[in-house]
């Protein structure tokens, strides 16, 4: 399911391609954020000809609305949102962390308070399992629980705990034809835990592997370590996927450390806040009244659809006054640059100087 195609001299990047049933996936890759079924303000063509693989999509917020029988009826998540190509969907286990206060951890799984109306259900690893095989995603996770920062080692070990009970029962379970599982690596910040946890979810031979836990809050430079002793043990014929990071330098940063895998709000977030990314990974208030007389593009070194017929002038002018089209733009922008991003650094390990590439964004 994932081929090594090359491998960089220097550092640790590789160049792989994902088979699923719907099509290759090149990596390294960016995943847009579709959590809802939908990655926002953008329509599946746009993604299509933006160059998006793959999409992710949110287990948790699909089964509490509009719900899996629902989205059955419609004949399953790619039919019902309208994409075509590959589809990952995570577990929910993020959201045993993000919803904190809504949640009671079970030793079987997780009783939640949903967050629209307050109603009771449980979410467990069988139960992940099912939404994820009614939502027919092409790559799914196994069922985890992602630990908050800072986290001490008598918690993290005991999260840890739960997860390996949680992601040997997800392996279990049994998937759809053609569906691929991955494994999560958990255990915070510290070492050990985080080896027990490769060590044990080797054991069972997922399809790929995840690193969860980051960019929770930890320094960038304690994320690295925990991605560089990760990788180091990981198996070379597997994909790996580092869990909701990141910016545009911490992606090239991780790809240098044998990360195959990425997905991010970011690109739309910081889109709808009014910021475009540019160059090196910097990103520029549009929105700000400096750029209200600006007849240049977002980014001069920009072949987008937006840089290439629309001005930041007009962007804010649009922001400003509320209207969509706005978002809509710098969304198109941000997506195109993270794409392009992937893009340039997948041809850079090809030819050679992806150890070149990658100092430029230091």
């Amino acid at each position: 399911m994932f081929t090594l195609l090359k491998k960089c001299s220097g550092t640790a990047a590789r160049l792989g391609e994902i088979k699923t049933t719907r099509g290759s996936v090149f990596t390294p890759v960016f995943m847009p954020v579709g959590t809802r079924g939908t990655v926002k303000a953008m329509t599946p063509l746009e993604l299509e000809e933006l160059g998006a693989q793959i999409i992710l999509g949110n287990t948790y917020h699909l089964f509490t609305r509009p719900g899996t029988e629902i989205i059955k009826e419609g004949g399953g998540l790619h039919k019902f949102c309208g994409w075509k190509g590959p589809m990952l969907t995570d577990s929910g286990g993020f959201q045993v962390f993000s919803l904190v206060k809504l949640r009671k951890i079970r030793e079987d799984g997780v009783e939640f308070s949903s967050h629209i109306d307050g109603t009771r259900f449980f979410i467990g690893p069988s139960e992940s399992m099912q939404i994820q095989k009614d939502l027919g995603a092409d790559i799914t996770m196994a069922f985890d629980d992602c630990t908050p920062y800072p986290c001490s080692l008598e918690d993290a070990r005991k999260s840890l705990e739960t997860t390996l009970k949680w992601e040997k029962s997800s392996r279990e379970y049994g998937m759809n034809p053609g569906q691929q599982l991955f494994g999560i690596v958990q255990g915070s910040v510290y070492r050990e835990l985080r080896e027990k946890c490769v060590n044990e979810l080797l054991k069972l031979d997922f399809d790929g592997y995840a690193i969860g836990g980051l960019s929770v809050g930890e320094p960038e430079s304690i994320m690295y370590e925990c991605v560089n002793w990760t990788t180091s043990m990981l198996p070379e014929n597997k994909a790996r996927y580092l869990m909701g990071s990141g910016t545009p330098k911490q992606i090239v940063k991780s790809v240098s450390l044998g990360i195959d895998m990425f997905d991010c709000v970011l690109p739309t977030r910081m889109a709808r806040h009014g910021n475009a990314y540019i160059g090196f990974g910097e990103d520029i208030p549009v929105k700000a009244a400096r750029y209200s007389r600006d007849q240049g593009p977002v980014d001069p070194d920009c072949e987008c659809y937006t840089c290439r017929n629309f001005t930041r002038s007009y962007i804010r002018h649009l922001l400003n006054v509320g209207e969509i089209l706005g978002i809509r733009l710098l969304t198109i922008h941000n997506l195109h640059y993270y794409l392009n991003l992937m893009s340039k650094i997948r041809s850079s390990i090809a030819d050679g100087t992806f150890a070149e590439f990658a100092e430029k964004f230091k």
